[in-house]
């Protein structure tokens, strides 16, 4: 049953952001979905059934995603004020993040959470030991204030 619901939920996606509904695409759309649900079904739904936590996590998801929206649109504008000035200062470094997050979900939210912030890249994982590579230090030190760790471990209820 999760197999399904996975992939009807990615299908769905595939047909709203791609707009093509020719038999050549929709075949493109079955067989990538089919792929991406067999390799992480598991990583939505590991519970046989639902309970009232994963519709509690699904609810602080949805009010996480504008914060992370928030948090996007912030770093865009410091990468373009970097960007944009003559003398570019930037000051790329590498710095590790040892998050207290459990949950291989929580894990990766927070993963992707941070890469998808410009100015920075999650290039390794070790043991809940986050590699992270930073446009600057003003970026560096965000990340370690730890605020997107608390969301998400509020999210997930890792509290």
């Amino acid at each position: 049953m999760r197999y399904i619901i996975v992939f009807i939920l990615l299908f769905a996606h595939w047909v709203i952001w791609s707009g093509m509904l020719d038999a050549f695409h929709l075949a493109l759309g079955v067989i990538s979905c089919g792929i991406v649900t067999f390799m992480s079904h598991d990583l939505l739904f590991k519970r046989e059934r639902i309970t009232s936590q994963l519709l509690t996590e699904s609810i602080r998801f949805l009010f996480y995603i504008p914060w992370l929206m928030y948090q996007i649109i912030l770093s865009n504008i410091h990468v373009a004020k970097i960007v944009l000035n003559p003398s570019l200062p930037i000051d790329p470094k590498f710095v590790w993040y040892k998050s207290r997050l459990k949950k291989d979900i929580a894990l990766t939210t927070f993963s992707n959470s941070i890469t998808l912030t410009p100015g920075t890249i999650t290039t390794d994982i070790v043991d809940g030991q986050y590699y992270v590579h930073c446009l600057d230090q003003k970026v560096a030190d965000d990340l370690m204030g730890g605020a997107m760790e608390r969301k998400i471990a509020h999210v997930f209820e890792e509290d």
